[in-house]
């Protein structure tokens, strides 16, 4: 059976500024620095994308060009606003020729999408106290066998989330 590898990365911090619609907030300095920071612990990781699925808006363009520089970056305008059941159908649909993909978005779909294929549980034992958030900058490493068609609550395994950083 094939592994899959499913990174899931929030937007790095946002700039809120009067006026400015939400699709259009760029990132601070602090996000910028962060989503490089996110991609050198991808890279450290050895985590290559074949697919880049990323929100349209300016800070998950931003954070996926800084975080995954050189890499082909699909806009998904479905994922702006998703909930977990939406980006799940979304990835879903991805070819089977996928092996790493990497979805950028926004709160609380992504962070919802990790509790919902990990069933939020770190472990035996583990309790709702115990899950970490989902901070911006945050991304979550998910593994699950199978094909991502089949993919669905509870059948992936965490390798890596924001609490290990």
């Amino acid at each position: 059976m094939t592994t899959r590898t499913l990174v899931v990365l929030r937007h790095a911090k946002a700039a809120h500024i009067p006026g400015l619609a939400d699709r259009d907030r760029p990132l601070t300095e602090r996000g910028q620095r962060d989503a490089r920071r996110a991609g050198e612990a991808l890279t450290g990781m050895d985590l290559r994308p074949d697919l880049v699925l990323c929100s349209p808006s300016t800070r998950t363009r931003q954070t996926a060009g800084l975080a995954l520089p050189g890499a082909d970056i699909t806009f998904e305008p479905a994922i702006y606003q998703a909930y977990s059941d939406e980006l799940l159908s979304l990835i879903r649909r991805s070819d089977p020729e996928v092996r790493t993909l990497i979805l950028v978005g926004h709160n609380p779909g992504v962070h919802e999408l990790v509790l919902d294929l990990t069933t939020g549980d770190d472990g035996p034992g583990a309790t709702e106290d115990d899950d970490p958030g989902f901070p911006p900058g945050a991304f979550a490493v998910i593994e699950a066998e199978g094909e991502w068609a089949e993919l669905d609550a509870g059948r992936g395994v965490v390798r890596w989330s924001p609490k290990d950083h």
